[in-house]
């Protein structure tokens, strides 16, 4: 119908609009979809890593050039939460996973950062009393929520206590924010676990 009102000598143009928008349009959900899938392979070859670490081999990598492999499985079973948190605490490595701030799962008060649309978004569902469990090839902690609260980083710090067992996880916030990087994070601080209190 459009066809037979529209001029021939407008149809390409038009057509051409046409294509074009659906192009871009393709383009930005290709580019959209690439974070995800991305995270979600690398977890994939976070695990065989994981085996080959515990099997002993301490050098061993997810791939040829990579500067991170896992160093520790956070697990919250209420969710069926399974996530390699990573050695190195930089921009690159959080695209693959959550890292420890530190770069290391050494010391007692632990620090984990990860992204609010990737693995980390399940932060905005733990409530206080929530489990939370941390292994690495020196063994497993358990933990149980404690707080949840949202913080301004141009205001308070973040500050670790090497004497206190502790773990705190940390994101951007609000979670649905069209742009990452504002002052505004999202804190979770969990205790080690008290046998007989809170719940799975």
């Amino acid at each position: 119908m459009l066809a037979e009102i529209m001029p021939s000598g407008r149809r390409r143009p038009y057509a051409a609009v046409l294509i074009t928008a659906a192009f871009f349009s393709t383009l930005v959900g290709i580019q959209a979809a690439w974070i995800p899938l991305k995270a979600e392979a690398a977890q994939w070859l976070m695990r065989q890593t994981w085996r080959q670490i515990l099997a002993g081999n301490e050098q061993a990598r997810p791939w040829a050039w990579a500067d991170t492999r896992p160093a520790a499985i956070l697990r919250v079973p209420r969710y069926g939460i399974e996530q390699f948190v990573l050695e190195g605490n930089s921009g690159r490595n959080l695209a693959f996973g959550p890292v420890f701030i530190d770069g290391v799962a050494a010391g007692k008060d632990r620090v984990i950062n990860g992204h609010r649309d990737t693995h980390f978004r399940f932060l905005q569902v733990l409530q206080t009393g929530d489990h939370i469990h941390l292994e690495t090839p020196g063994g497993s902690e358990e933990y149980t929520v404690e707080s949840v609260e949202v913080v301004d980083s141009r205001r308070r710090e973040l500050v670790l206590e090497p004497a206190t067992r502790r773990l705190s996880m940390v994101t951007c916030y609000p979670f649905d924010a069209p742009l990452a990087g504002g002052p505004l994070r999202y804190v979770v601080t969990a205790l080690p676990l008290q046998r007989g209190v809170g719940s799975e």
